[in-house]
């Protein structure tokens, strides 16, 4: 009985001891063995391992692609510029050594990555305008902004794949400010295209009526001239009539001058009939 405890016992030590010696790395990680707090060694290969049991214990880090996305931040460009630039960053952690013996932890990392990226960010934008941010040379910058986090993220054992900035927009103050001010330019200019407008409509409205003018004067002149050919045409015409038959003439004349006496309401006449207007009433023509 006492041997079957014995072995009992040192089955159940040999199991601990397994199970202390062994540890596994799984494909998106990476392994460093410490003993006592000393790193020892770097595990990149997945798979079983195997450290001294209860000297030596492991810290994992993840090797896959990380992504960064720290806050917006206020950059302040070289022409006095202020922008809101939201920046994000892609990053592998390739020297788990390095790594560990100057951020220890993924957390630590992260923050003293995004002090290298916004401290970078505001050094390099800090050298050029909006203008040229705005132009063909962004992608330079971008580049810049780049490797001085390359250079940085090295010191601590990671290696950045890209940094890109994913929007950069102005202060909500100054985008204030802006609209105000173009609001009040769109106004000066509304006003002065309808002070030209009233402009061109009263020299529009001068040159109509100075033509409507000249027209009816125009008009009237040849309406004058016309009915003058018109008079002297009929007075040509009856003084022609007139001496082709005078007494026919004469009993037309008086016709006209009865109809017109004549057709007038509440009008009397008083005329006495041997009277020489009513000659043409007293028999046939002699």
């Amino acid at each position: 009985m006492k041997n079957l405890q014995y072995i009992l016992g040192i089955g159940l030590i040999g199991a601990v001891v397994l199970l202390s010696s062994a540890y596994i790395v799984k494909q998106p990680e990476q392994a460093l063995v410490l003993q006592f707090g000393e790193p020892m060694r770097v595990v990149k290969d997945a798979g079983l391992k195997f450290k001294v049991p209860f000297i030596q214990n492991t810290v994992f880090y993840d090797k896959r692609l990380l992504n960064l996305d720290p806050p917006a931040q206020e950059v302040i460009l070289n022409d006095k510029k202020r922008l809101d630039v939201d920046s994000f960053t892609r990053y592998r952690i390739v020297d788990p050594l390095k790594f560990y013996q100057t951020v220890r932890t993924e957390t630590q990392a992260r923050s003293k990555l995004e002090e290298i990226v916004n401290s970078s960010v505001r050094k390099v934008l800090g050298r050029v305008t909006l203008q040229e941010l705005l132009s063909q040379q962004r992608k330079q910058i971008m580049s810049d902004i780049s490797e001085a986090v390359k250079k940085d993220a090295a010191q601590i054992g990671v290696d950045v794949a890209e940094v890109r900035i994913r929007r950069a927009d102005l202060p909500i103050e100054v985008l204030q400010a802006i609209n105000d001010r173009m609001k009040s330019e769109r106004d000066r200019e509304a006003k002065e295209f309808r002070a030209q407008g009233q402009q061109a409509a009263q020299q529009i409205r001068a040159t109509a009526d100075k033509e409507r003018t000249i027209i009816i004067a125009e008009a009237e002149k040849q309406a004058q001239e016309l009915r003058g050919q018109g008079d002297q045409e009929a007075t040509s015409l009856w003084n022609k009539a007139a001496n082709a038959d005078p007494r026919f003439y004469a009993f037309y004349r008086s016709l006209e001058a009865y109809r017109k006496a004549l057709a007038q309401e509440n009008n009397s006449l008083v005329l006495s009939p041997e009277s020489e207007f009513f000659k043409y009433f007293k028999g046939a023509l002699n």
